[in-house]
């Protein structure tokens, strides 16, 4: 089994307070995605235009989440999936997906996302870096689901002043692969399409059945819930895993990637989280078919 060490934080800082402005920001950033989102912004636009205006509330999204955190951690880097970066001074950097799951964005199916995480280390290097809190908000569900590194894993509320109490996420106790709900994504160059594809008509005889949602961060936070057993997909960039990872860490799971060393980190190359009993035995069957971004 592949274990991960908890980083080091830099002096001053507590989790509970970056975890605490991962959810505010996380939040600002997903209301303003949903509450300003064009009306005529589906299928009926030419092909063109729907690119151009979800790429368009990306940035914006994306701008919105950089003003919040530099005004509250000026010295803090930035790393962001629309390519604007900030190099930071303090050992702690940011990586943003301002829209995770732009497709369903665009034709209003409800499964998309903000994620926000702070981690330690190099943001840019495959194994070179580590989670330390993180949110993953749901503008559709009004939800955010976070954690910070030792303090758990939670589904709370967007709105602070409702009733509901947050609720602790953990893992599905599944142990035997042929009884497994498994999710998964496709990249979208063809190549690898039809490389992720042809995996698939292996893997699916060999466990219950196969859940295809288009958000890495909500599939995370699926297996962090419980609600799916496993999730395995190549071609993840960090900002796509960063706060799913420690959301299903810190509710008992495990996130690995491909091999060893720097490769049993997620990332890039695969991407496969489920719990403890389960973890292996789905990264063997990937591995094994070959599922590895060229």
């Amino acid at each position: 089994m592949t274990t991960h060490t908890s980083p080091a934080l830099p002096e001053g800082v507590s989790v509970e307070e970056l975890e605490r402005l991962c959810i505010d920001v996380a939040t600002e950033a997903s209301r303003f995605i949903r509450d300003e989102r064009p009306e005529r912004m589906g299928v009926a636009a030419t092909k063109s235009s729907e690119t151009d205006v979800v790429t368009v509330m990306d940035r914006r999204s994306e701008e919105l989440l950089h003003r919040l955190i530099q005004q509250a951690r000026p010295d803090d880097g930035i790393l962001g999936e629309e390519g604007v970066d900030v190099v930071g001074t303090s050992g702690l950097t940011w990586v943003l997906d301002p829209i995770d799951g732009t497709v369903n964005y665009l034709y209003e199916i409800p499964a998309y996302a903000v994620s926000v995480a702070v981690v330690v280390g190099d943001a840019h290097s495959q194994g070179g870096w580590a989670p330390v809190a993180g949110a993953v908000a749901d503008p559709s569900l009004r939800l955010v689901h976070h954690a910070g590194r030792g303090t758990g894993a939670w589904t709370s509320p967007e709105d602070r002043t409702a009733s509901t109490a947050p609720i602790r996420l953990s893992v599905s106790a599944e142990d035997r692969l042929g009884r497994s709900l498994l999710a998964t994504g496709f990249g979208y160059d063809p190549a690898v399409r039809r490389r992720q594809a042809e995996v698939l008509l292996r893997v699916l005889p060999l466990v219950r059945d196969i859940r295809r949602i288009g958000s890495a961060a909500l599939d995370l936070v699926r297996v962090a819930e419980g609600s799916v057993d496993a999730y395995a997909e190549s071609g993840l960039n960090a900002w796509d895993l960063a706060a799913g990872w420690l959301v299903v860490e810190e509710a008992g799971g495990v996130v690995v990637g491909a091999g060893e060393g720097a490769e049993s980190a997620p990332g890039k190359a695969l991407t496969v989280a489920a719990g403890p009993a389960l973890v292996e035995d789905v990264r063997a069957l990937f591995v094994t078919q070959g599922d590895v971004a060229d």
